[in-house]
């Protein structure tokens, strides 16, 4: 079979060729229709060599393995592709909107705009990680902003599938990875952690902050080896603007040890949404160099660095560090049902040392419109709930930097709950039921219809008539 060469006017598998939109170093992208997939669509075809193409032939084989499994709106949707033996390429949608390389190129953001950007990456990343996948390839190129502000991850050529053979770690004993962004454990050739992604990210946020890469832009391994024991200059030492709180999340992206750095991307896009809540330690207040003492004694210890160890599988890594929604019903004849909600998640912060819980209450708009806004008091009704939320976790004794609190509003309390779980990340609810016949029977209507509906695991709190409380623990399957 005739091996093909693309260009524009090229008909293939339906799809015709427009004009080519990029030439890169490994790939060509170039505008094509098809009659019945409506545009506007590209085609992505790997740039091959006479000479020894194996990087770039692998690369491909990856992406077009991994791209069509990942769904949702943080990856482009593939509508076809072709194989080696006659134009190997990949069709997907075309992206509306920048890409975060373009938003760069005039400098470091506002720093609004870089909380509400590394926030749309954190929700991106998450949700690729989630469908078992590490890019391992993040930079400002691969990613691209669409105009509601959604971030898209695209060039997954270098990326490792928990459930797929991973060809590159098979074919290639080199580090593989852009080198001002690659961890110091892919250095050390480990492609099967998520924690990689993060460091990657930590660059990301340092080159937004400061419109400088944290390590420089590095053209051998030797000097990508360097970040072992070179610490990044802080942030606020190049931009006065950057708030502890940022730097604080920076700097623990950039840990060298994967274990003291975030453990999800869930887990920084809460305290990238959650800035007074960042648990601010000595990296926050961090203002000077490196000494060379400093420089020395860690050079020393990372010499002898060989591998980091092969890391927890993928959904491992992401239950260790979970967000918690816990819904409280406020009534004031259901305090003992709330109490025994907020022991629940008490034990699970005791058990899991990174989790976050987000404290949820729920008005409905019926009260709202008793009397707007106001309690019996006349005091504004969010802000009384949310004293009583902060004043129950205080009663219980849970760790309020680890915390968040909500009230919502909904004339549909499920409804409310399940897409606040979902905008947050949960991976788990904690929530009670009325102790009442019925929800006896069905655990209450609310209740009943987070366990069926929500996407994440659910907890579900009952008292007895005994005052003992009762937790019944479900599983959504989609979880």
């Amino acid at each position: 079979m005739k091996r093909l060469r693309p260009h524009e006017g090229l008909e293939i598998d339906g799809f015709t060729l427009g004009a080519r939109l990029h030439l890169g170093g490994f790939a060509s992208i170039w505008q094509v229709s098809h009659p019945v997939h409506p545009g506007p669509l590209v085609m992505k075809v790997p740039t091959i060599l006479d000479g020894y193409d194996g990087p770039t032939i692998v690369g491909f084989e990856v992406e077009q393995m991994i791209l069509p499994r990942l769904k949702g709106p943080h990856v482009p949707k593939v509508l076809g592709q072709g194989d080696f033996a006659r134009l190997p390429y990949l069709v997907m949608e075309q992206i509306p909107g920048s890409s975060l390389l373009q938003r760069l190129n005039a400098g470091p953001l506002p720093l609004a705009e870089t909380a509400s950007v590394a926030a749309a990456i954190a929700r991106a990343l998450h949700a690729v990680h989630l469908q078992g996948v590490i890019h391992l390839d993040l930079k400002p190129g691969n990613i691209l902003l669409r105009p509601g502000g959604e971030a898209v991850l695209i060039d997954f050529g270098l990326a490792h599938h928990a459930a797929l053979p991973d060809l590159l770690d098979e074919e290639f004993s080199v580090p593989m990875g852009t080198y001002p962004y690659l961890a110091p454990e892919q250095f050390l050739r480990q492609r099967k952690d998520l924690r990689s992604d993060i460091f990657a990210f930590g660059v990301l946020l340092y080159e937004m902050a400061t419109g400088k890469l944290p390590f420089g832009e590095p053209q051998t391994l030797a000097q990508v080896r360097r970040r072992l024991w070179r610490d990044p200059v802080p942030p606020r030492l190049l931009n006065q603007a950057v708030p502890p709180w940022l730097q604080e999340v920076i700097l623990r992206a950039l840990e060298v040890d994967p274990a003291d750095r975030f453990q999800s991307a869930a887990q920084m896009l809460h305290d990238l949404t959650h800035t007074a809540r960042v648990p601010l330690t000595g990296r926050a207040g961090r203002d000077k160099v490196q000494s060379l003492g400093q420089i020395w004694g860690k050079w020393r210890r990372a010499r002898r660095i060989g591998t980091m160890g092969p890391p927890p599988p993928i959904g491992t890594q992401i239950a260790l560090a979970p967000i918690v929604m816990v819904a409280l019903d406020l009534s004031p004849d259901q305090e003992t049902l709330s109490g025994a909600v907020l022991g629940a998640a008490g034990r699970m912060l005791a058990a899991a040392p990174e989790a976050r819980v987000a404290l949820v209450n729920v008005i409905r708009d019926s009260r709202i419109m008793i009397d707007p806004g106001t309690d019996a008091e006349g005091n504004n009704l969010h802000v009384s709930r949310l004293l009583m939320l902060r004043a129950l976790a205080e009663a219980q004794g849970l760790p309020e930097a680890r915390l968040t609190f909500s009230v919502l509003e909904s004339s549909d309390p499920a409804h409310a709950l399940i897409e606040h779980a979902a905008r947050s990340h949960a991976g788990h609810i904690v929530m009670g039921a009325r102790g009442h016949s019925g929800a006896r029977r069905f655990l209450g209507s609310v209740s009943a219809r987070v366990v069926a509906e929500a996407g994440c695991s659910v907890s579900v709190i009952r008292l007895p008539e005994a005052g003992t409380a009762i937790s019944l623990r479900f599983t959504d399957p989609r979880s």
